[in-house]
């Protein structure tokens, strides 16, 4: 059975696995994480932080002492990604904080990945090495050549087994293709092509070419003073390489076909919801910007992801989402706060499980949230070091907005706001999930498991 059918709220406790960072009062900016992704089979789990480093965890094989427990995640390599620059032409400091990171399907015994700071898309190669080669004729063990005049017979170079080793190899860099900042990477299913989506641009690459790609959509205005929105996200479909959609900072999703034109400035589909008036606010523009979007697993449904809800969108109906559930309504009447201290513009991603039965997104305090959109029951829950002992069951946390306040129950006055989930991540076919709270990486698993 697929994790996440049956009536997902009631079947699955969660419990606390691990937890990956220090225990530190002042968190160095440079070790926030900034984004978190599993391969495609779950086995492998990378993060990346502000200060451009790639770290990636491997799952430990079941023991046979325990094999009702399944395997911790352990780091399996540290490499740095990206470096900061300078752009000497504009004037700008070039951040190395790594955006996203994509996995590619694993084709041999290397892994694959993309990374991406605001810039340069780079292409890691993750391999082992458990063999070294010994005995070359040219030169000594220590790697200095030998005299020639000494060498009078001919070796056989031979493999020696060696400690494992595992190195990360830059393998492409995509450099130079955008002027502003890219906010998305996807890897098109088709395996061979990927794009990158900045504020303005969405580029198309091919794997094999570094030094050009096709620009597959420029919503730039010709006068800068007419520009009214900006490219908030952008993915390819799971299963059509010629369609992906993005989204923008009024709220709308754009449903594109590569087949139509090289260039796809005009949309197939146009996704928005009519705004209702009584709700307008000075607020209603910015908290309407969708800060991130994903195709469901099966490619029928869109989930979006805006500062208040997270709506899900059926392919096949543009006018309004199928279903939209409320991540933090309670913020509602903090929206003035928010914006003084510059919260109202964080942007929160979302993720499906594996059956696309369940969401996941992060809030405040922090506080993560779910939605059973079979039975519509959701939950909200914390990445805490105060309950991380072993296989601790997580409580569900309530806000409340005013009045009397129970015993287990938070004010929605008393919220950090300073410690928030914005990243997450959900095991392809596990109830396995990775939360990241500031410099620490949480992994919760289902009680099963």
């Amino acid at each position: 059975m697929v994790p996440g059918l049956g009536n997902f709220m009631q079947d699955v406790l969660w419990c606390f696995s691990q937890v990956k960072g220090t225990i530190d009062i002042g968190v160095a900016e440079a070790d926030i994480i900034s984004t978190v992704e599993f391969n495609h089979t779950g086995e492998l789990l990378a993060t990346g932080d502000k200060g451009g480093r790639v770290v990636i965890f491997q799952r430990e094989q079941e023991s046979k002492n325990q094999p009702h427990r399944r395997g911790e995640y352990n780091v399996y390599s540290t490499f740095q990604s990206h470096e900061p620059e300078f752009d000497y032409l504009k004037s700008l400091e070039i951040e190395e904080k790594i955006n996203k990171i994509r996995w590619l399907p694993q084709q041999n015994a290397a892994y694959f990945l993309l990374s991406t700071n605001d810039k340069t898309v780079k292409l890691w190669k993750i391999s082992e090495r458990d063999k070294r080669p010994e005995g070359y004729n040219l030169k000594d063990e220590d790697g200095r050549l030998r005299d020639p005049s000494m060498i009078t017979m001919l070796r056989v170079p031979v493999l020696r087994p060696m400690d494992l080793m595992v190195e990360a190899t830059p393998r492409r860099v995509f450099a130079n293709a955008h002027t502003y900042h890219i906010n998305s990477i996807s890897v098109n299913s088709d395996y061979e092509t990927y794009m990158s989506a900045d504020d303005l641009r969405i580029n198309l690459w091919n794997f094999e070419i570094t030094n050009q790609s096709f620009n597959i959509v420029d919503i730039k205005p010709a006068n800068m003073e007419e520009l009214t929105e900006v490219i908030t996200a952008a993915e390819f479909h799971p299963h059509h390489c010629n369609t992906f959609v993005y989204s923008s900072s009024k709220g709308t999703i754009r449903l594109c076909d590569m087949r139509t034109s090289a260039l796809c400035d005009r949309h197939a589909k146009f996704f928005e919801e009519p705004e209702d008036p009584s709700n307008r606010s000075f607020f209603s523009e910015i908290i309407s910007s969708i800060s991130d979007v994903k195709f469901s697993h099966s490619g029928r449904y869109i989930m979006t992801r805006d500062y208040l809800t997270v709506k899900v969108w059926d392919l096949n109906m543009e006018n309004r989402p199928i279903e939209t559930y409320q991540v933090h309504d309670y913020l509602r009447s903090k929206l003035c706060s928010l914006y003084e201290n510059d919260c109202i513009f964080d942007k929160f991603e979302c993720v499906w499980n594996g059956s696309d039965s369940v969401i996941m997104t992060g809030s405040y305090n922090n506080f993560f949230r779910m939605f059973d959109r079979n039975t519509k029951r959701d939950v909200t829950l914390e990445a805490s070091r105060e309950n991380s002992k072993p296989r601790a069951i997580l409580k569900p946390r309530k806000v409340c907005i005013g009045g009397k306040r129970r015993k287990d129950e938070i004010s929605v006055d008393s919220l950090d706001f300073s410690k928030k989930i914005l990243h997450t991540a959900w095991h392809p076919t596990e109830n396995i999930i990775a939360v990241a709270a500031t410099n620490n990486l949480y992994i919760f698993q289902d009680k099963v498991n």
